[in-house]
């Protein structure tokens, strides 16, 4: 099974308590699906094939700290925050997270709360443009000019951008670990990724635009593939672009409402939005 290696960053405070710590690590050495647990320059490095949203919810039932995931993989890493674009009344909000592994396949890993429980189509797409949204974002990355399939189908018989179905919770939260054996991380840096409001069919239905998109609607959430840190090879701990350490970071929303303390003027400017049903500059997250 092809694993992948997280940093776990745990609030331990100024003192590690060793009990707390022996018995967090050997609660994840007890799963399938964890090959080590180690702690190891002030984290948690796990190796797992489980989503990293399971490790992390582990890692806190179990130590009753906060945790959030410092680093991802060993190789080349990307991450992309995903979000329904909409200015006041964003639902759709998640990350999804790539990893190049040493033996070949892609790994997506990912969690996304707000959706509509059921199947959705999860597709890379061609451009990472959000000027108008996820309206922007061009067709399904498809550089071998083939037609819509599968993530199990040969190159020529699928887009490469094709990454099958996540699924949907009744609280609307989906948490995936996808292999893909056609992308790799260097060619979609800078596209975006997005998730769609109905199921994929794969190319194998019977409607006009199966071929197209699996007949899986328009997307309704997306977000830019940036360039990320793997394990250890990011020492911040504060959020540069808006003051925020990584402890409150973890309690506040990825965007939008909550995140900062001018988000008082963002609700103004939203509400007047409302009123004069005219989008301002500042009402953008």
């Amino acid at each position: 099974m092809l694993t992948s290696k997280l940093e776990v960053l745990v609030d331990f405070g100024p003192k590690v308590d060793a009990q707390v710590l022996d018995k967090t690590l050997n609660e994840l050495k007890s799963h399938d699906g964890v090959k080590e647990a180690v702690f190891k320059d002030g984290a948690i490095m796990v190796d797992t094939s489980l989503p990293s949203s399971r490790v992390l919810e582990m890692v806190m039932n179990t130590s009753g700290k906060r945790a959030v995931l410092q680093g991802f993989g060993e190789t080349q890493s990307a991450v992309a925050m995903i979000s329904s674009q909409a200015c006041c009344n964003s639902r759709v909000l998640g990350v999804i997270r790539f990893q190049q592994s040493t033996e070949g396949p892609l790994v997506a890993d990912g969690s996304i709360d707000g959706l509509p429980s059921g199947l959705h189509g999860l597709h890379v797409h061609d451009t990472g443009d959000l000027s108008q949204g996820c309206g922007s974002i061009g067709s399904h990355y498809n550089p071998h000019g083939s037609s819509h399939g599968a993530p199990s189908d040969p190159p020529h018989c699928r887009h490469a951008g094709d990454l099958g179905n996540i699924v949907a919770d009744e609280a609307g939260r989906a948490t995936f670990r996808i292999v893909d054996d056609v992308l790799k991380v260097w060619d979609i840096v800078g596209r975006s990724v997005a998730v769609t409001e109905r199921r994929d069919d794969l190319g194998r239905g019977v409607s006009p635009s199966s071929k197209e998109d699996g007949d899986s609607g328009s997307p309704i959430a997306c977000g830019i593939i940036a360039r990320s840190a793997g394990i250890f090879q990011n020492p911040k701990r504060i959020c540069a672009c808006d003051g925020v350490v990584v402890w409150d970071e973890k309690d506040r929303p990825l965007a939008g409402k909550g995140r900062r303390v001018e988000d008082r003027e963002q609700k103004r400017c939203c509400q007047k939005e409302t009123e004069e049903d005219h989008m301002r500059p500042c009402c953008k997250v």
